[in-house]
């Protein structure tokens, strides 16, 4: 075992490694997601004679079935994908505002943010982007071997006929119980008519979401942003003067936009660029990092978690600074990304003293962002490569089912900033990159990612976590380029995070010694302990050996065959 655990508690270490699954290896295909049933929905289509597009989408959409909190049809995300051939594409299938959203949307006549109405309203909802996203993918990538029904068919099983909950999905659905109360919708298909708790082993049915999934699987595109389910989504909209309209169901398009990629070692980074900040800032970091002797830094020692919180909090400033849509602003990627910029942004790094933030930049920090997202990662046989992470923001998103098409509105609104300048409910900043405009799509820190070796596909990962995702999805990427880890160790051992503000290193139990504490609060640098963070889905490539792992910090199934 990776020789470097002593740093931490070793107990702890064994304890994560030896209680959860073990990797799984296969040669003709791997998925890993947050949900059994969906690894499997796409392990199917694999098999079936599908690629890893056509599993990704029909994973995609078993998570909206099966793992409703965050892989919802009423989200978004960002799909990165490697195909065999050498071509890269990357997929942008964000939520957008509708085109009735103004800068102001969400303050009263006294120019205060109004407590909630960008969290649990009608109002806090972004046009929805996941099947225009999936759909789009699908049809002009799929191997032509799926058709749409062989592609929905799966997930409107799961949804009609139900599926068995799991320990970790009935739990999840009793600690949101008083969430689904409030809405009538959620009540009828979250809380069980007998009013007693969900346990493992209960079918969870959800009919109205078959018949919704039953529309795309017969008119595809038509099937959701018009007809029936668009007339729910408007009457939705209707009850609580939501903005959305038909006329933004209708215009929403997915977009593929140019990855953005960096060199880091021998390694090729592909990842997503705005307006998810995740992939710039992922890279920006790693170009900082590559300036250092890294194999001389112990993994977690003093000088290493140092150096990271020095390199992040750089990173997360230019994040709040540069960073938007860019279709409504002028974000300078190309900048951000060259080696030579790294080299200047860490040229003041001191190896015993913390940088106070407010030194650091002259910036408004990051917009809140929620870790209720999922992540997904896929491979085939013939080497295509898919790295998926999609959301609708808060667990649930904003609580609120359409009533009669069985989905939670997303409440991805939040995710701009309210007021620029001034901080929200939760005590944090946005700035102009992300202040809200009509049909602009707010910055997100997912950060699908495929990392390459000698021009093929060697690691391919992806995180839940706001904000703390970049850092989540960095060190996994250290761990085994630079420690040397395998992937359940890469994956399961514990992580720091820290952003530019609030200044600060959280750290999971038993992540830091005592003595490596007591060194970083000598550097200047102030402590706080957090559990839970990033939920790492991995998969390591090894010639023609696949090897997926889930993270335990959460339910995630690698399946393969």
């Amino acid at each position: 075992m990776f020789k470097l655990i002593l740093l931490v508690s070793g107990f702890f270490i064994n304890q994560i490694i030896s209680q959860n699954q073990d990797p799984i290896t296969a040669e003709n295909g791997m998925v890993v997601s947050t949900s059994k049933h969906a690894s499997e929905v796409g392990i199917k289509i694999l098999k079936n004679g599908g690629n890893a597009i056509d599993a990704a989408c029909a994973v995609g959409f078993a998570l909206a079935v099966t793992s409703s909190s965050n892989g919802n049809i009423g989200g978004g995300g960002f799909m990165v994908t490697y195909l065999n051939d050498g071509m890269v594409f990357t997929l942008d299938y964000r939520e957008k505002a509708p085109a009735a959203a103004y800068r102001d949307m969400y303050l009263d006549d006294n120019g205060n943010v109004i407590n909630g109405m960008s969290l649990n309203t009608r109002a806090s909802s972004g046009v929805p982007g996941s099947v225009d996203g999936l759909l789009k993918s699908w049809e002009k990538h799929g191997s032509g071997n799926i058709s749409l029904r062989e592609l929905l068919s799966p997930s409107i099983s799961l949804a009609e006929r139900g599926f068995k909950l799991s320990l970790y999905e009935a739990q999840k659905l009793n600690a949101f119980k008083e969430l689904f109360s409030k809405n009538e919708a959620a009540a009828k298909i979250f809380i069980r008519s007998d009013n007693r708790e969900w346990k493992k082993e209960d079918r969870l049915v959800q009919k109205d979401l078959g018949k919704t999934l039953k529309r795309i699987a017969r008119y595809g595109r038509d099937g959701f942003y018009s007809g029936k389910t668009a007339d729910l989504i408007i009457s939705e909209m209707d009850k609580d003067a939501g903005f959305i309209t038909y006329e933004d169901l209708i215009s929403y398009e997915s977009k593929f936009r140019e990855p953005v990629k960096g060199e880091f070692k021998q390694y090729e980074i592909i990842s997503m660029g705005p307006p998810s900040s995740g992939g710039t800032i992922l890279i920006e970091m790693l170009n900082m990092l590559e300036l250092f002797p890294l194999n001389d830094f112990n993994w977690n020692s003093s000088k290493y978690i140092h150096l990271l919180t020095e390199v992040q909090r750089r990173a997360y400033a230019d994040r709040a600074e540069h960073l938007g849509d860019s279709d409504f602003w002028n974000s300078p990627i190309d900048i951000l990304l060259r080696k030579s910029y790294a080299k200047n942004r860490i040229k003041d790094f001191s190896p015993k003293q913390a940088s106070p933030s407010k030194q650091i930049f002259a910036g408004d920090p990051y917009i809140y962002e929620s870790s209720e997202t999922t992540h997904y990662s896929v491979i085939d046989k013939y080497g295509n490569a898919v790295s998926v992470t999609t959301t609708i923001n808060l667990d649930y998103g904003s609580g609120i089912i359409v009533d009669g098409a069985g989905f939670f509105l997303n409440n991805e609104m939040d995710d701009f900033s309210s007021k620029p300048g001034v901080p929200n409910s939760f005590g944090l900043i946005g700035n102009e990159a992300n202040s809200i405009e009509a049909e602009k799509r707010p910055l997100s820190s997912m950060t699908p990612t495929i990392v390459l070796k000698n021009k093929k596909p060697f690691l391919i990962l992806g995180s839940p976590g706001g904000s703390r995702i970049i850092t989540s999805v960095l060190q996994t990427i250290l761990n085994i380029t630079i420690h040397n880890m395998s992937i359940k160790e890469a994956v399961s051992l514990p992580r720091v995070h820290s952003q530019w503000l609030p200044d600060v290193i959280y750290f999971e139990d038993n992540s830091l010694n005592d003595d490596t504490k007591r060194s970083l609060i000598d550097y200047g640098h102030s402590l706080l302990p957090y559990n839970g963070i990033g939920n790492v889905n991995a998969i390591v490539i090894n010639g023609n050996k696949f090897t997926g792992y889930g993270d335990p910090r959460a339910e995630n199934t690698a399946s393969g065959y």
